[in-house]
């Protein structure tokens, strides 16, 4: 299956960051579990464009961003304080926030590394479209 860009997600929890990257809605080419801060600023870009470069064609990534005060996941202000572009098209990579949002599971095709069926769901409706 050829792709047209990259789907990435990025979800802030209260321990780490999941990110999980796809190509097209079916494939997916990373699952990871880094820090829950970026110790640089330029973190993000840094891992959107590399992926762009890797792979050959953009990235289309979504952050997850609270949707209320209530949510019991730690806040993503940090990203906001350091990431000022967000909805800024380039010709390696477009980020945007989406609201973190309850949904069913369903597997994910990758083991070992826990539950990255929210992330999949948020991929397909908010950078699949």
């Amino acid at each position: 299956m050829t792709a047209e860009a990259i789907w990435l997600g990025m979800c802030p929890s209260r321990a780490s960051t999941r990110i999980l990257a796809m190509r097209g809605p079916t494939e997916t080419i990373l699952k990871a579990h880094l820090s829950l801060r970026p110790s640089s600023a330029r973190a993000v870009v840094a891992l959107l464009e590399a992926l762009a470069l890797w792979e050959g064609m953009q990235v289309r990534a979504a952050l997850v961003a609270d949707d209320s005060s209530s949510s019991p996941a730690p806040s993503t202000s940090l990203y906001r304080d350091t990431f000022a572009i967000f909805g800024d098209d380039t010709p390696l990579y477009r980020l945007e926030w989406v609201p973190r949002a309850a949904g069913r599971r369903r597997h994910n095709g990758l083991g070992g590394m826990g539950d990255f069926g929210d992330l999949e769901r948020l991929l397909a409706r908010a950078v699949a479209r």
